[in-house]
């Protein structure tokens, strides 16, 4: 007993050592946007559309919140989403990078207080959704996580997810109801148990109600190509 004890003592000790490593990692903006040849490709052109696992564009990522860039871009590094692509990606990132690219991203393009101090100031959607959108958002309590306008979560490392394309929310949130894939699928607990609660074409609705709402994710182009 006392071994096991130890054993998982030690285990937690560690996981809170590596978690508060983690944490000190300062991004730097300047230093992400030397760094970036491999993101341009795909998320710094409007309109540009991945074709695995079907075609989508792919998200646009500036103005996103920094930590849900790092949590994202660790999980790929993880196998927790199974991207092909995104995963070799991140997995040649090293910490340091991430912080960085997700400081680079979180800062392009960024409106100054978009996301008020007090998330009680939050305001409404800018387009309120029909009685059946809002039925299909109730059932997941979307905003409890994500925001009223869903560009205000709750958890920095939650997505803005309002104005994202439609099309890759869709693809997103179906990719939470994939078990045993090796190549497609993410895993998270708690998203897996919401979008398991929705058919397909519920998500679908979903995601195209979200993607009509103002948010602040942009997709911007490299300098020299603007």
């Amino acid at each position: 007993m006392n071994k096991l004890f130890t054993t998982i003592f030690a285990v937690a000790v560690s996981c809170a050592t590596a978690s508060s490593l983690a944490q000190e990692i300062k991004g730097d903006a300047k230093a992400g946007e030397t760094k970036n040849a491999m993101c341009i490709g795909c998320h710094g052109i409007k309109g540009y559309q991945a074709s695995f696992p079907e075609v989508y564009k792919v998200p646009m990522i500036s103005g996103q919140g920094a930590k849900y860039i790092t949590a994202a871009l660790n999980e790929y590094k993880k196998g927790d989403r199974k991207h092909p692509t995104m995963r070799a990606i991140a997995d040649s990132l090293s910490d340091q990078d991430i912080a960085d690219l997700a400081a680079h991203y979180s800062a392009d393009g960024a409106v100054a207080s978009a996301a008020p101090a007090d998330p009680k100031a939050v305001k409404a959607p800018s387009k309120e959704p029909s009685a059946q959108v809002q039925a299909l958002l109730n059932k997941a309590n979307c905003a409890s996580c994500h925001g009223a306008n869903f560009s205000s979560p709750i958890d920095p490392s939650y997505p803005k997810i309002g104005g994202q394309h439609a099309d890759y929310l869709f693809v997103a949130l179906k990719a939470y109801k994939v078990d045993n894939n090796p190549k497609v699928g993410r895993s998270n607990a708690i998203m897996a148990g919401m979008a398991k609660q929705y058919t397909n074409p519920e998500l679908k609705l979903l995601a195209n109600y979200l993607s009509s709402v103002d948010g602040d994710l942009k997709t911007i182009p490299q300098k020299k190509f603007r």
